[in-house]
């Protein structure tokens, strides 16, 4: 354990953090107020650049602990989703300025950062199987060091964690796993004995006592022998006596439950976790979002993740009241149905407050179902419900949704069940980076059999959309983005047609053809009325099926431009590609879609200016064309 060098408060500057080696230089009065500065910094960054508060002020202790317990330029550190690593960032010489915007540090770990980010995440519970594949690395190699993977409370009931437990348990590679509980109520041991058991369960005496004992007795076939049968002896009365954990019987040791905002008691028991011969659970209880009242007092994930608000009032900068996003448009449409149709069920994977969903969810609690972060059995659960009779509208992330793929062709598509897809953060995401743009579905959605793919520009077309999905048979896709929904005069009134194309704009010409998708082609509209521009302006509302009657007119064009920035040019640039080459087209094919990268943090429409994919730049490229 780290040993303070005096008792004297030193108070240290963030700003001169250049790595953690001074935290074993500190005491505990020392620490306490490290720990005040760290959470007011992280307050003041996320309040000027948006990001993951409660989450980041619920670990400032654990993490200051366990730089002072073990050396990350030797030992492996793995965040779980990776997005409360503010205080990891500050302790080994990251500024907060920036945060997650172009020029500043990542909203997560990150290899190319620093050498103390060991692993990178962007989705909850793949920490524990990638801390096993260190465990095993290193074992193999005889190396010595220690990986530690801190997982949350609504990660670890992830099958993909439950299947890494799984496969920890059986194996002698030692993984230190510290789980903080935050909210969810997870087995302890209760009463006297409880209490006696996980006090000498704890204790270094006793620790130091079963290690050696172990040792003296596996010295000889009669030792062991005998080992085994009072170990056994111990595990029956003690399984009588005291409730166990899920740990416990998994074969884990297990040290809890621990005040996550005690650093002295948690230094203890990391002191005790690394002198285990197997892999342990060290369970932490802290309080997600403390330090600051309002993420203290967040019933609803309200403060989970944030965009940029005023810390005195907690209320969000910025706000456009006269304009919706896309989220709350969708909310609003679905509190309308769900109070004319009794057959609709809505289903979220944790994503409820980020679709604003909370007042349907509050109003319809027996129709409604938050599953937390388990993707795929959302969407099996969805098709049983759909195969007895219930409409499920599912909504989730297009990030998130990739989770689920092998539901969607296995449960869903194979079967033509009958539910609604709601694909939120459809398209460029901005600042969350790399594992969160929601680029890749089209892809994968438009290579599934049965499936309809769609993309409305406007609340009208929204509308629409889910009230055809509601009639149509199969599984049945709306994607949005995360971005608000603009006003828009140019918008005609329609009577939709399913599988059917809207041509926004006709030119006189058979020379320029664009085929657009999504709220983008309404900017790109307005720049080509206002120049007069003689192309013909196409709105591929549905992506799947596509409109084969319309695209056969525009193949006598000498030009198709394909504009869809919500996708890679993988999903329906080379879709519509590969129809009209099926169907000869002779001329020239020119699409604007995200390329073949991983996108990294920036504001969205930063990125869409690096890919050249601005209405304005796209209209440039158009012009150059005639």
């Amino acid at each position: 354990m780290a040993k303070p060098s005096s008792k004297r408060i030193i108070d240290i500057d963030i700003r001169d953090i250049k790595g953690p080696e001074f935290l074993k230089e500190l005491n505990y009065r020392s620490l306490d107020l490290l720990s005040e500065k760290i959470r007011r910094e992280i307050i003041d960054k996320t309040s000027k650049y948006g990001g993951h508060l409660s989450s980041n002020l619920g670990v400032v202790e654990i993490t200051i602990a366990l730089h002072r317990m073990f050396n990350f330029k030797h030992d492996k550190l793995i965040f779980d989703v990776g997005h409360q690593s503010y205080t990891h960032k500050i302790l080994t010489g990251r500024s907060l300025e920036y945060l997650r915007n172009r020029n500043g540090v990542s909203g997560f770990q990150k290899i190319c950062e620093s050498y103390y980010d060991c692993f990178e995440a962007g989705h909850s519970s793949t920490s524990l199987s990638a801390a096993q594949g260190f465990a095993l690395n290193r074992d193999a190699r005889g190396e010595k060091y220690d990986v530690v993977a801190v997982i949350g409370d609504g990660s670890i009931v992830n099958g993909l964690a439950f299947e890494a437990l799984n496969n920890i348990s059986h194996n002698n590679n030692k993984v230190i796993i510290i789980l903080n509980d935050n909210e969810m109520s997870i087995s302890r041991p209760t009463g006297g004995m409880g209490r006696f058991f996980a006090k000498i369960s704890t204790a270094s005496g006793y620790t130091n006592f079963k290690i050696s004992y172990r040792r003296f007795m596996f010295k000889t076939r009669m030792g062991q022998a005998l080992y085994n049968f009072t170990s056994r002896i111990k595990n029956a009365i003690k399984q009588k006596l005291v409730p166990t954990t899920y740990f416990d019987d998994m074969g884990f040791q297990y040290i809890g439950c621990i005040d996550g905002h005690n650093i002295k008691a948690l230094e203890k028991a990391i002191a005790r976790a690394k002198r285990t011969t197997k892999s342990v659970v060290l369970h932490v209880a802290t309080v997600k979002g403390k330090g600051y009242r309002y993420a203290e007092n967040d019933t609803t994930g309200y403060w989970h993740g944030v965009t940029p608000f005023e810390i005195e009032s907690g209320k969000p900068k910025n706000l456009h009241p006269e304009e919706l996003s896309w989220s709350h448009l969708f909310s609003d449409l679905l509190t309308a149905l769900m109070a004319e149709r009794n057959d609709l069920v809505i289903i979220s994977p944790a994503t409820v407050k980020g679709s604003g969903l909370e007042d349907l969810f509050s109003t319809y609690p027996k129709r409604t179902f938050d599953v937390g972060i388990a993707e795929g059995h959302a969407l099996t659960l969805a098709s049983g419900l759909a195969v007895a009779g219930t409409h499920p509208i599912v909504s989730i992330y297009s990030t998130f949704m990739q989770r689920a793929f092998d539901q969607i062709i296995h449960d869903i598509a194979r079967m033509n069940l009958n539910i609604t897809f709601l694909v939120d953060r459809s398209g460029l995401v901005g600042l969350d980076g790399e594992t969160h743009q929601g680029i890749y579905d089209e892809s994968f959605l438009l290579s599934t059999p049965n499936t309809v793919v769609t993309m409305p520009s406007s609340d009208k077309e929204a509308k629409y959309l889910l009230n055809e999905s509601l009639k149509q048979h199969g599984p049945f896709f709306i994607r949005y983005p995360r971005d608000l929904l603009k006003k828009n005069h140019l918008i005609q009134e329609e009577n939709h047609q399913f599988g059917k194309w809207i041509m926004e704009c006709v030119a006189n010409s058979k020379r320029v053809a664009v085929i657009a998708v999504g709220q983008l082609l309404r900017s790109l509209k307005e720049l080509i009325i206002e120049a007069d521009l003689d192309v013909t302006l196409v709105n591929a509302l549905f992506l799947k099926p596509h409109d084969h009657e319309m695209l056969s007119s525009l193949s006598e064009y000498e030009t198709i431009v394909i504009y869809d920035a919500y996708a890679t040019e993988f999903g329906f640039a080379s879709y519509l590609k590969t129809k009209l080459c099926e169907m000869s087209y002779k001329g020239q094919i020119k699409s604007f879609a995200i390329p073949d990268v991983f996108v990294t943090q920036a504001k969205i429409s930063e990125q869409l200016e690096e890919f050249g994919l601005l209405p304005k730049q796209v209209f440039e490229e158009i012009k150059k064309l005639l």
